[in-house]
């Protein structure tokens, strides 16, 4: 039963995670790492999906190996996270909803600063 609970919860985070790549409210890693959590728990067919056949395959092994973002990928999120909150604040007029933008924006953006990073001399075996 506990297998089954796992790869509902693990496909389920999937399809959000899959969701938050467009959607900028919607965060994709946190739910990426349940989804990778959830199948290394109960299916290891999926786990191996997951990080060798997957889009996400080759972030997620980084983040196993190093504990740390691959080299220029925290500057592309933080950038395609603006855009995305721009589009937002650009087209909502509601003063309350754009302040509540800024405030997940800023949220986000510490969040993201404080990722690590993992150098190229630091990738080498």
């Amino acid at each position: 039963m506990q297998r089954i609970i796992l790869l509902i919860i693990g496909w389920l985070a999937m399809g959000l995670a899959t969701l938050g790549v467009v959607l900028p409210l919607l965060p994709t890693t946190p739910f990426l790492l349940l989804a990778a959590w959830c199948f290394a728990r109960s299916s290891p067919r999926f786990h191996d999906w997951l990080l060798y056949r997957s889009l996400f395959g080759p972030y997620l092994r980084h983040w196993q190996q190093h504990r740390a973002l691959p080299p220029r990928t925290k500057g592309r999120m933080m950038v395609f996270t603006l855009l995305t909150f721009a589009v937002s604040l650009w087209l909502v007029k509601v003063l309350w909803v754009r302040m509540m933008l800024l405030c997940l924006l800023a949220g986000l953006l510490l969040f993201m600063l404080r990722l690590p990073v993992v150098d190229e001399e630091q990738q080498k075996p």
